[in-house]
C-alpha cells in the first residue's frame, strides 16, 4: 500500500471507514478481475480516490456495491465493496503509474534492479502492467497515453532542471496526469460540467503528491545521491510548504464547484486528511491517541464492566494458521484493525493508532462532518466544530 492520503479509523468513524474500505477492496478486486491475481500488488491508497470521486457524483446507488467473498484482510469475512467503472478506472490508472514507477527505478538502477536478471524480470512486469492499464483505460473510455506521455516528459524535465528552475516546472507532468484522471470521473458519473473543477482539483493533488514525496525522501536521497526535486532546484522547505498550503486551498475551492450526490467522504479525504498528510510530511505531530488501558480493577473488577462470555466460534489450529498467513502478507496486522485468526476477537495492530492529529482536534471534527454536513457539501461551513477547514 502506498499513497499520501492514509486516513485513521478514529477520525473517519464507523460509517466513513466502512465506505473507505469498500473502495479499497473494490480497487483490489477490480485489479484481480480485469488483470489477474498479481496485479493486486499495485493496490494503493491514492488510487481509490478515483473510485470515491466517481461514486460521490453518481446518481442512484444501484450497482455501485457488490458482496465480495472472504478475504484475510477482513478476517475471512464477506463485505460490501465498490464496483463499476470508477473502480476499473482506478485500477487502470494504478497499473500505468506503477509501471512507470518500476521503469523509473530501472533507469536509476535502484537496489536489486541493478542486477541484470532482476532488471529483466522487472522490465517484463512493467511492460505487462502498462499494456494492461491501457486496455483497462480503453474499456472505460480513458486514454492512458496521457499518463504515459506525462511520465516520459518527467524524465527529460528532471534532466534539464537545476538551481533556479521553478519547482512547478518539475511537478507539471504529475499535475497533468492526475488532472486527466480526476476529470474522467465526471464523464463516468454522467456529470460533464464537473470535469473542469475536478481537473483543477486533480492538478493540485498531483502537485501535492510530488511535493510531499520530495519532502519525505529529501534526506534519504541526499544520503544515497539520488535525484530530488527540492535539492536539484534549490527549493527551501519553507517555499515547498507555501506551495503545499496553496494547493490545499485550491483543492478546497475547486471541490466547492463540483456537483456531488454525496460529498462527505470526498471532503474528509481531500480536505481534512490531505491537510494532515501535509502536516505529517513537514514534521507536525501525527498522533495523540493513547493506547487503550483497562479500567481500574480490570474487566469485571470494581470499576470495570463484566467480562465478555467466551466466543464459541473459534477456528481450529490449522484454519487459524491459514488465516494468519494471509494477514501476515498484508499491512492490516500491523497498521489496521483485524480479526484474531483463532479467537475471532477484534484486535488492532501496534501501529493502528498512528497518523492521527490528536483526539480533540480530529475526532470531534469527524463527528461534525458526519452529522452536520448539508446536501450541498458545505461540510463545516458555518459549523462550530473547531475544524481547520
Amino acid at each position: 500500500m502506498f499513497g499520501i492520503v492514509r486516513p485513521c479509523r478514529h477520525r473517519l468513524g464507523e460509517r466513513f471507514a466502512g465506505q473507505w474500505m469498500a473502495h479499497l477492496c473494490g480497487l483490489c478486486l477490480a485489479l484481480r478481475g480485469d488483470h489477474g491475481q498479481f496485479a493486486r500488488v499495485v493496490t494503493n491508497y491514492d488510487g481509490l480516490l478515483i473510485s470515491v470521486l466517481t461514486e460521490a457524483q453518481s446518481v442512484g446507488t444501484e450497482g455501485l456495491r457488490r458482496t465480495a467473498g472472504p478475504c484475510p484482510l477482513r478476517g475471512m469475512r464477506t463485505a460490501s465493496v465498490a464496483r463499476g467503472e470508477g473502480a476499473r478506472l482506478a485500477a487502470a490508472v494504478s497499473l500505468v503509474l506503477a509501471s512507470a514507477k518500476v521503469r523509473d527505478h530501472l533507469a536509476d538502477g535502484d537496489g536489486l534492479l541493478a542486477r541484470k536478471p532482476v532488471a529483466l524480470a522487472a522490465r517484463r512486469v512493467a511492460s505487462s502492467w502498462g499494456a494492461a492499464g491501457a486496455r483497462g483505460g480503453s474499456a472505460v473510455g480513458f486514454d492512458t497515453a496521457l499518463l504515459v506521455d506525462a511520465v516520459d516528459r518527467q524524465t527529460g524535465i528532471e534532466a534539464l532542471a537545476g538551481p533556479g528552475t521553478p519547482l512547478l516546472v518539475v511537478t507539471e507532468p504529475t499535475e497533468t496526469a492526475t488532472a486527466a484522471a480526476f476529470a474522467h470521473t465526471a464523464v463516468l458519473a454522467g456529470r460533464p460540467a464537473n470535469a473542469e473543477p475536478l481537473a483543477e482539483a486533480g492538478r493540485l493533488f498531483g502537485r501535492l503528491a510530488h511535493l510531499l514525496d520530495a519532502v519525505e525522501d529529501r534526506e534519504a536521497d541526499a544520503a544515497s545521491g539520488a535525484w530530488n526535486p527540492l535539492t536539484a532546484t534549490g527549493t527551501s522547505l519553507t517555499e515547498a510548504r507555501r506551495l503545499a498550503d496553496d494547493a490545499l486551498h485550491g483543492i478546497r475551492l475547486a471541490l466547492r464547484e463540483v456537483e456531488f450526490t454525496d460529498p462527505h467522504l470526498v471532503h474528509l479525504l481531500l480536505v481534512h486528511e490531505l491537510r494532515r498528510s501535509v502536516d505529517r510530511a513537514f514534521g507536525a505531530p501525527s498522533c495523540a491517541h493513547a493506547p487503550y488501558a483497562p479500567p481500574p480493577g480490570g474487566p469485571g473488577g470494581p470499576a470495570g464492566p463484566p467480562p465478555e462470555p467466551p466466543r464459541r466460534d473459534r477456528r481450529g489450529l490449522l484454519a487459524g494458521c491459514a488465516v494468519w498467513l494471509g494477514l501476515a502478507c498484508t499491512c492490516q496486522v500491523c497498521c489496521g484493525e483485524y480479526e484474531d485468526p483463532w479467537s475471532r476477537e477484534r484486535r488492532q495492530g501496534p501501529c493502528a493508532n498512528c497518523d492521527c492529529g490528536g483526539c480533540d482536534s480530529c475526532c470531534s471534527c469527524c463527528d461534525c462532518c458526519s452529522n452536520c454536513c448539508g446536501d450541498d457539501g458545505g461540510c463545516c461551513d458555518g459549523c462550530d466544530c473547531g475544524c481547520d477547514c
